[in-house]
């Protein structure tokens, strides 16, 4: 019998890490994508192995189509099928509108946007091999909300949400449920970029209604709601997991 398959993009630490262990744990086998840390990559892999799982680890920045297409051969090759991908890899400068240049932002919505869209073209080939299947892009609050330094990568969530939603449309008739989460403040290593880092993991801990910050499974939590057949007429949402904090001023 052969086992579902799950592509996890940016899975060699934080979010992505653990969505990948936690659907290995599921019984998918993974693919492990990474840009820079392949020791962590392996790791991941270890880890996933170490449960029964195969994994196939593939360094690609997803910001460059042709090392998209390069991935997904590599994917076909080895396992023919992907029954989930999770575009969660992200990257941007955190810089005020006003000191942002041109390779910033095109730095930034290469990484954060347009690989949802190559990444999710070359995934629902894959999909249509076995009937179907599941997408959740990873977005945050700055795709709603004015965060300081924020501007491109805000923008670029933005436009992911966005591509969540017409791909959701265009998609469903393939059988191909796109949805995305969008989260909090989430003490992960990417956090530790932020100049305001403390700031904001004060806010999140005495803010929040429900009594505490998000953390990295409350995330896969919904991540894994999404991918599941109870979430099957929940089509081009983006569920914010944040514990009610946005919904204070």
């Amino acid at each position: 019998m052969t086992n579902k398959v799950a592509l996890i993009t940016g899975s060699s630490r934080g979010i992505g890490r653990q969505t990948a262990l936690r659907l290995a744990r599921e019984g998918y086998d993974i693919v492990i994508n990474y840009a820079r840390s392949k020791s962590k990559a392996l790791e991941v892999a270890e880890e996933i192995e170490a449960l029964g799982r195969k994994t196939l680890v593939v360094k690609a920045n997803v910001g460059d189509v042709a090392k998209i297409k390069t991935m997904f051969e590599a994917i076909e090759a080895e396992f023919g099928r992907l029954d989930v991908f999770v575009s969660n890899a992200a990257s941007g400068v955190l810089r005020p509108a006003m000191e942002l240049q041109e390779s910033h932002w095109d730095w930034t919505m290469e990484i954060n946007s347009k690989a949802f869209l190559f990444c999710a073209q070359e995934a629902a080939r894959l999909m249509d091999k076995n009937g179907g299947g599941k997408m959740v892009s990873i977005s945050s609050l700055g795709s709603i909300r004015v965060l300081e330094n924020y501007t491109s990568v805000g923008v670029s969530k933005a436009a992911l949400e966005a591509l969540t939603r017409y791909l959701a449309v265009e998609l469903a008739t393939r059988n191909i449920a796109v949805n995305a989460v969008s989260g909090g403040a989430v003490d992960t290593e990417a956090l530790k970029h932020f100049p305001n880092r403390e700031e904001l993991l004060a806010d999140a801990a005495k803010e929040t209604p429900a009594g505490r910050m998000v953390d990295v499974e409350d995330m896969v939590d919904a991540v894994m709601f999404l991918i599941s057949d109870s979430a099957e007429m929940i089509r081009g949402q983006t569920i914010i997991v944040d514990g009610g904090r946005s919904l204070l001023m």
